[in-house]
């Protein structure tokens, strides 16, 4: 069941995948969506897509390559001066890289795309996700944060890269992130979550990990409870999988930790953030 209150929603990396599906859901639900992708031709497709699928015409298509911060600022200007408010924000996008590559902005593109990114892009939205009567901030994880090694002194794989260890740390840098937010947003009457949508198949999976999983439509589940659920409204700094409250590891719940990355993370992205925080 939608909750009351929620009305628009961005769902970032909505052109394939759990997000794609996520999207899906939220049009059938009757929710106005910001279908995010890398290249507007392939968002605008897909918000036809799920128009036809839907008959809801209150699909908009937006795009960035999240891998470029000049990219991200300007799609939240866009955002921030077309809508009134944005009641739910779900950062979806994720990258698996078997190599080693950058950025546009030189970070580490596992690192760049899966936390930094949506670190820059949250804080540029809040503005609008404090405007709304219900803002929810949703950050989407894997149970492969259990394998995040958090080293501060290399969270860039400058001295050795291994495709599951920075994918295993973004997981677990999400976590942290959300965790974070939800302290600093606790007396604003935003949430903010992390959760794991389960082994899902998707092209993520398979060139990470060459298996399968469960169907996107099933993988967006919980995105989609956490995002509208009436149950969710007030919860806030939680993890869930399977559209319930969980534990997630010891050093994902660490405040210090999430302190200094959350610092970590506002210096790299300061250049865009001086106007905001």
């Amino acid at each position: 069941m939608k909750g009351e209150n929620v009305n628009t929603v961005l769902v970032t990396g909505a052109t394939d995948g759990i997000g794609k599906a996520t999207a899906a859901a939220l049009a059938k639900m009757g929710c106005q969506v910001l279908v995010h992708g890398r290249k507007f031709d392939r968002a605008t497709a897909i918000t036809n897509e799920l128009i036809s699928h839907s008959g809801n015409n209150k699909i908009i298509p937006v795009s960035a390559n999240l891998a470029s911060m000049n990219e991200i600022f300007a799609m939240a200007q866009q955002i921030r001066n077309s809508f009134e408010s944005l009641d739910v924000l779900i950062n979806n996008a994720g990258v698996y890289m078997k190599t080693r590559e950058l950025t546009e902005d030189g970070l580490e593109m596992t690192f760049g795309v899966n936390h930094i990114s949506h670190f820059l892009l949250t804080n540029l939205l809040l503005p609008l996700i404090r405007k709304s009567p219900e803002g929810r901030i949703v950050t989407v994880s894997s149970v492969a944060h259990q394998r995040g090694v958090l080293d501060f002194t290399d969270l860039q794989f400058e001295r050795g890269y291994n495709g599951y260890s920075a994918y295993s740390l973004s997981k677990l840098c999400n976590i942290l992130f959300a965790n974070k937010l939800a302290r600093l947003l606790e007396n604003d009457g935003i949430t903010s979550n992390s959760l794991h949508p389960g082994v899902v198949t998707t092209k993520l999976l398979r060139a990470g990990f060459s298996m399968e999983g469960i169907s996107t439509s099933e993988g967006a589940e919980t995105s989609v409870y956490v995002a509208t659920s009436t149950q969710a409204r007030n919860v806030t700094g939680k993890y869930f999988s399977d559209s319930r409250e969980t534990a997630c590891s010891h050093i994902a719940s660490d405040e210090l930790k999430a302190d200094k990355l959350w610092e970590i993370s506002r210096r790299f992205t300061e250049k865009f953030l001086t106007e905001i925080i």
